[in-house]
């Protein structure tokens, strides 16, 4: 076991898939002799060469096209957009190519190929380099949405998103690249060395799609989150004393439904939470699955928090970002309903 940032668990899961797999090639803007922007990539140029580890030209598109091409004969391509506020150039080939290769094809075909990107804000970004687009691709038939929250998850559920035979698109919230953030901004940025998650196996291992994980066991309120919210809503839960589960999705799609009924059922209660804007975000799609599956369970509305329905203000990041007041208030009403 090492010790590792969330950056470095996504290195080691190239590295490994790499040394396993002679078909993985990765590449993006700056993927290959720089590392990336973030150096998820560093080193892999230099160890596997530059026909497995390249560069591309600034072409979102062409990226997206290329490894469909790639994908399609045979190899698993696995390719960096910079920020997913430039993902829509290639969404196109996304929708109409990728995702729908399998189904076109009657199952003949298909494409093992991983899209990653950085997402979310807590950085400064701004509205071109802080947006959570998951919601676009949770909506779009036969692609996988994949976001984990530590180093050791995202290492895990990587090399499972390699290995799989569809396509998967694989968010990285760029906020906890370094460190869990609880939400309080103005205090001092905590290591991921302090957390048991930063405890990385340094072989081949598989965090399963499709599986949950409820990283807080409690009685009177469930909450759903992904991405850098599991650690807002774990220290919401801490700070107000709310005896809450909190339910780290860690795959949007596949969606672990039964692990949400299960903890609603017991709880009674629900709180969705995300970072993007709020209106047709994916909490909307949760909200109503537990309102249609856990009706009769439920002792009070399903109650939502999100980001604002404006773009991602780089002003007024902490008034748009939904922290630790928002939480308390929407713990306070979804217990008091």
């Amino acid at each position: 076991m090492t010790t590792r940032n969330m950056i470095q668990a996504i290195n080691d899961a190239h590295r490994v898939m790499m040394r396993k797999d002679p078909d993985v090639v990765v590449y993006g803007e700056d993927a290959g002799y720089f590392g990336g922007v973030f150096r998820v990539t560093e080193g892999l140029q230099k160890e596997f060469g530059k026909t497995r580890c390249f560069d591309s030209p600034i072409s979102e598109n062409g990226i997206i096209g290329t490894a469909a091409g790639m994908a399609a004969y045979g190899l698993k391509p696995v390719v960096e957009i910079q920020f997913a506020d430039y993902i829509y150039p290639g969404y196109d080939q996304i929708v109409s190519e990728v995702a729908r290769m399998r189904y076109r094809t009657a199952g003949e075909w298909t494409m093992p190929m991983v899209i990653r990107s950085p997402y979310g804000g807590g950085i400064f970004g701004g509205q071109t380099h802080s947006q959570s687009v998951e919601a676009l691709f949770t909506h779009v038939s036969g692609l996988k949405t994949v976001i984990p929250s530590n180093p050791y998850d995202a290492k895990g559920l990587l090399i499972a998103a390699i290995e799989d035979p569809d396509p998967v698109v694989f968010f990285e919230p760029k906020r906890i690249y370094n460190g869990p953030f609880d939400g309080h901004h103005d205090r001092p940025v905590t290591p991921w060395a302090r957390h048991p998650a930063s405890e990385v196996p340094d072989d081949y291992y598989v965090v399963p799609l499709g599986k949950a994980n409820i990283v807080r066991a409690g009685e009177a309120v469930t909450i759903l989150a992904y991405g850098t919210m599991v650690h807002v809503a774990l220290a919401a839960a801490e700070e107000n004393g709310v005896d809450a589960e909190v339910i780290d999705l860690r795959t949007l799609m596949p969606l672990d439904i039964a692990t949400i009924e299960a903890s609603v059922e017991k709880t009674g209660r629900c709180l969705v939470v995300q970072e993007a804007t709020r209106t047709s975000g994916f909490g909307a799609e949760l909200a109503a699955l537990v309102q249609e599956r856990c009706f009769y369970h439920l002792e009070a509305p399903v109650v939502r928090v999100a980001g604002w329905d404006t773009p991602y203000p780089h002003a007024y990041e902490w008034v748009y970002f939904p922290g630790p007041l928002r939480m308390k208030n929407a713990l306070k009403h979804v217990l008091e309903s």
